[in-house]
Parts: structure tokens; sequence; C-alpha cells
């Protein structure tokens, strides 16, 4: 199905359903091609390919709500497909917020280039993927002896999708991704078998790195975990690699959403404007960064995409509302979700900031936890390397941070200069001052 198709099917779907009684109605009809392919002892352990079309509809009848979703896109399916869908929405309960975003909030839509599609997608060879895969496996696999497995992997997408929406609103939007990992598990001496992984997310296929990087990378991590054992409780500086600090990140997306806000479970409500965190915590929410795996012109409701400003030197200046809770909160929509999430950085590099450090700890990965909300209490497991005197004197395992998120990003001292590039959360090396570790 060509774009003019989708389209034409979007348009028609919106009017049948207004047709039969809907007030208003949005269609999302998209297209999804995706490989994965897996790479484990020289042999292909995993093979998937798939082309996916799919039409969601949402409904909007005497202010009731329902979305439904196919993968049948025939006209004479979509007629009883839509006649039910209609019959299920009035059995639902009246929410007179339920409505379509204002066609206002459609204006203004930028018409940048953001570069988030590989026009070359279709002529990549599928030998070149599996090379790509084979090559991060025997990278990895000549680096030492006592490797018990390397499991590769490359993968690559392509989306393209219309939405429309009875209002007004019609968007496009057409995208690559392509991704190649390498995960590596090492023998510690028969007394466990720490493992790591490397991995590089892209738009472009160009722009994924070199396959030996990846499989280097990560044997290099997992053999760094040899010998880890816990240390003793207390309080430590603590360094956050770039690559898992979304992790803090991500703890603060949840309580700076409007739903949280109005159900009163979030410990942000009331703080617009004031002081959150230290002043060298700034984030901006930017859509349209070059090849960023966030960029977008436009977000799920079709609001149009702007740059904010979330957090400026500590001080909360926004959050994320959707239209829906905009409108029982009686604020003005910006966008329920985020794009690209950048922290301003800072000057000095890891290395530098390690060399600081009295006595620290160096998160390298965080396993499980939770972080409440409400509270902002929370509890992370960690793994890291224990640094004292401005040297990477062990490995740690098995430990927690445990405290509560305002009190934590009033902790920040310093911000890296190294933006993980590999996600849509670009976050840089973070430094913590006086964080509660506990261990033995």
């Amino acid at each position: 199905m060509i774009k003019k198709e989708r389209i034409d099917l979007a348009k028609w779907s919106i009017m049948y359903a207004k047709k039969i009684g809907s007030n208003e109605a949005s269609v999302f009809i998209s297209k999804t091609n995706k490989i994965e392919i897996e790479i484990c002892k020289k042999k292909i352990e995993k093979l998937i390919e798939s082309t996916q079309n799919s039409l969601n509809l949402s409904l909007y009848v005497d202010n009731r709500f329902s979305s439904h979703h196919t993968n049948i896109l025939k006209k004479e399916h979509l007629k009883n497909f839509i006649e039910k869908a209609y019959l299920m929405t009035k059995c639902l309960n009246v929410d007179t917020y339920r409505s379509l975003p204002g066609p206002e909030l459609y204006k203004n839509r930028k018409k940048t280039d953001i570069k988030i599609n590989d026009q070359s997608y279709k002529s990549i060879e599928y030998k070149k993927k599996v090379k790509i895969a084979n090559d991060i496996e025997k990278s990895a696999m000549s680096k030492i002896n006592n490797i018990i497995s390397v499991t590769s992997s490359f993968y690559d997408s392509h989306e393209e999708y219309v939405k429309f929406q009875s209002n007004g609103f019609l968007g496009e939007k057409e995208s690559t991704i392509f991704s190649c990992t390498a995960e590596v598990t090492v023998n510690d001496n028969d007394r466990a078998r720490p493992e790591d992984w490397s991995c590089a997310n892209v738009r472009f296929f160009k722009d994924l790195p070199d396959p030996e990087l990846i499989g280097k990378s990560a044997v290099n991590r997992a053999l760094r975990k040899i010998g880890q054992t816990k240390i003793k409780t207390g309080i430590y500086d603590m360094v956050v690699e770039n690559r898992v600090a979304s992790k803090l990140i991500n703890a603060l997306y949840l309580p700076m959403k409007a739903k949280s806000i109005e159900q009163k479970s979030s410990f942000l409500e009331n703080k617009i404007n004031k002081k959150i965190a230290s002043e060298k915590l700034t984030i901006y929410d930017d859509p349209f960064i070059i090849k960023g795996l966030g960029s977008r012109l436009f977000d799920s409701e079709g609001i149009s995409a702007k740059k904010r400003t979330i957090v400026d030197r500590g001080i909360l200046k926004s959050i994320y509302v959707d239209s829906y809770y905009g409108k029982k909160l009686k604020m003005k929509p910006t966008t329920g979700s985020f794009s690209n999430i950048v922290l301003k950085k800072g000057t000095k590099s890891i290395e530098d900031i390690t060399k600081t450090i009295k006595k620290g700890i160096m998160v390298t990965e965080f396993l499980g936890g939770n972080s409440n909300s409400l509270t902002g209490d929370f509890s992370f497991g960690i793994v890291g390397l224990y640094i004292e005197h401005g040297q990477i004197i062990k490995p740690v395992n098995e430990m927690n941070i445990t405290g509560d998120l305002e009190t934590l990003w009033k902790h920040l001292y310093d911000v890296g200069n190294d933006p993980y590039i590999y996600s849509s959360l670009m976050i840089p090396t973070l430094y913590f001052k006086d964080i509660n570790f506990s261990g033995l």
C-alpha cells in the first residue's frame, strides 16, 4: 500500500465512522518492515523478517472514547470493524473531557527535514547485515580465552505511516532504525559468570560503528567485572555512566506527567518554577535533533512539536501535558510524551571526573529496583567500580542506592561532556556527592 492509498483509506475510515454516528475520530495506518539476525557459535540462531500493516482507530461518541486495532485493511472488513467499534464505544461511561485536541494545537508545525529516514534502506543487502553480526562475534571471541559465550545481533526497521483526525489533522512519517549488539559472558574462576553488553542504535546504516568496536567493548566490560564483590555500607560519591544514566531521568518522567499531577501521585505537584535539583541540571526536550532517535514534527496526538526547557539550572519549568489531562487541569497541552531528552553537558570527561574522587562508586549498570512517583523515594540495585583517590580499585555488585529523587538531584555535583548518542535520552556522565549505598 503506497502513501496515497493510506491517506485515502484513513479519510474514508473517518468519513464512515462519522456517517454511522461518531462525533470525532482518529485513524493511524502504518506499515513496518523488520529484520532481526542473531549469531551464536558462528551460526544463525535467530532470523526474523516481518512486514506488518496495521490500522488503529480511535472513536469519540457523545463524550465516550475507545481505541481499536486491526491488521486487515480491506474496506469490506473495515466497515464491520468500524461498526462494531462504534457500538462498543456507546456502551462505555461518559467522560466529558474526552475529545480530540483543539485544532490550534496542530498549527505552526515545522517543515524541516530532521533526517530520520535512510533512503538506502531497501537497497542494503541481507548478506551485509549478517556480516555485521558475524564480525561482532568474531571480534569478541578473539579477545581472550575465558569467554563462555558471545551472542551478536543485527536489527533494523523501516516504518511509514499516516495519521488523520476528523478535526483537520493530517500527518505523515517515514523512519528507519539500525541496531547492532554484543552480549558477552566470561568465566570468573568458576565463582560466577559476569556478563555485559555493548550496543549502537542509529537512524542511518552508514552511522553504525565498526563491528569490531562493539564486540571488544562488550568483552572489556564483562572482563572488568571479574572479582566483583560487595563493599561496606556507607556514603560514597557516585559517578553514573552515560549509557545507564537514563534510569535516573526516567524516574523523573512519570512525576512530570500531567496524569500523575491530576491523580495526586507526583512529588512534583505545585513545583513548577521551583527548585527541584542542583544548578548543574538543565534538561531540554528537543524534537528537532538531526538523526535523533526521538525526533519528530508532531506527537501521537498530532500536537506540533516544539523544543522546550524542562528544567533550567535546577528549576522545574515545564511538565508533560497531553490534551486529556490538560482539560482536567485547565492547563495548556504541551505534549504527553518526550522526544529527545538532552542534558546540558559539562566540560569534563568521565576520566577527569573520576580523578577528583576520594571515595566513590562508578555505577555501570542498574539492576531492577523501584521509584515511587508520589514520594520520590527510590531503591535501585547497582553494579559498578569502586574508586579510591582517583583510581578504580575493584568491581562491586549486589549493592543498592536509596533515598528520594529530589534530594538525589540536589546532590548533582557535576555533569560530563559525553552525552550518550545511541538513545533518545542523550545523557552525559553524572556525578553526585554523598549518596547512600547499602552493601555489607
